[in-house]
């Protein structure tokens, strides 16, 4: 039984520029997302560092490169055998245009979230892969995440946290993040329409629900008791909300929007439970100022939170370890 349970803001963002997309969008229908990254990411670690907030940044090993070049020399053997090809990174390797280079690469990115305290960066994977998908092996995403390990090791960075790729959570593959020493993951809210399943998207359906569970409460707060996490190693901490962008469509809905997460976080607070929020840098690409002024909000909600009922900000490995050195 944990000795000392805080309710906790938990944040976690996938770090991934243009390999987490790059069979579903094309580069130039999504640049101005992926070139606002570079305003998005020192902007949101300015407001971390205001509210004291940590955060984990789950980053594709990819990114650690500086080129195509290096990049080839750290490849590993085994590479996804995916039987829709086009889901395959590797396979454009060669058409990567240098002019490009900082929408694929960002050493320069994790070099500045190390700078800044309470930031723990984990990993999205080498390659950016996709557990469920047919054709790829446990063995494939073994030597994956090894090589993801590695290139974070080069950077002086222990990993201990996994967001698995599109939420692609595969309970089979748990043994190999044991095997790795990767202590806790990302799982995906309890609701069925969240439930992670092979392919780049979900029926029109659950798509729909899930847009209205962003501004309604369909699915509940999808907080995690201390005791939940405790349940079983690795660790799994669940998300409880997406940070869904900027609408302006939407704009007159955003307090609703706002309330939902608020909302959370407040019973997160008073039942002394974790609610963990997350998103992508690329997600405040565009839109910017009105992106930083929503989290703001939601950061202002926590800080009062905090001085009220003694919340807490933490980084997935830092739940973990608390949860590990109390039981």
């Amino acid at each position: 039984m944990l000795n000392f349970s805080p309710g906790a803001l938990v944040i976690s963002l996938d770090l991934e520029l243009y390999w987490g997309m790059r069979d579903v969008i094309s580069l130039e229908n999504y640049r101005e997302n992926l070139e606002g990254v570079y305003r998005a990411v020192p902007e949101i670690l300015n407001l971390f560092n205001t509210y004291n907030i940590h955060a984990t940044w789950a980053t594709v090993g990819f990114l650690y490169a500086q080129n195509s070049s290096e990049l080839k020399q750290k490849l590993p053997a085994q590479l996804p055998g995916y039987h829709q090809t086009e889901l395959n990174p590797y396979n454009y390797l060669n058409e990567l245009e240098a002019e490009d280079n900082h929408l694929h690469f960002a050493p320069d990115l994790i070099d500045l979230i190390k700078q800044y305290p309470g930031q723990e960066i984990g990993t999205h994977t080498f390659s950016h892969y996709y557990c469920l998908e047919p054709g790829q092996t446990q063995g494939e995403f073994a030597v994956d995440l090894a090589a993801a390990i590695s290139m974070a090791q080069q950077a002086d960075l222990e990993t201990k946290s996994i967001v698995f790729p599109r939420n692609q959570y595969n309970q089979a593959y748990l043994a190999t993040l044991k095997e790795c020493g990767i202590v806790c993951y990302r799982g995906n809210e309890t609701s069925s329409i969240y439930n992670s399943k092979k392919g780049d998207g979900d029926c029109p359906r659950k798509r729909i629900l899930r847009l209205i569970d962003a501004y309604l409460n369909f699915s509940g707060h999808n907080c995690t008791t201390w005791a939940d996490v405790a349940g079983e190693y690795p660790l799994n901490i669940p998300s409880s909300r997406f940070l869904r962008p900027h609408n302006p469509k939407l704009r007159v809905l955003d307090n609703i929007r706002l309330r939902r997460i608020t909302s959370g976080l407040e019973y997160a607070a008073n039942k002394r439970e974790i609610y963990h929020l997350w998103w992508h840098p690329h997600n405040f690409g565009v839109n910017l100022q009105e992106n930083l002024r929503f989290l703001e909000l939601i950061l202002q909600q926590y800080q009062r939170l905090n001085k009220d009922h003694q919340m807490q900000s933490l980084n997935m490995r830092e739940v973990a370890e608390l949860s590990l050195e109390n039981n």
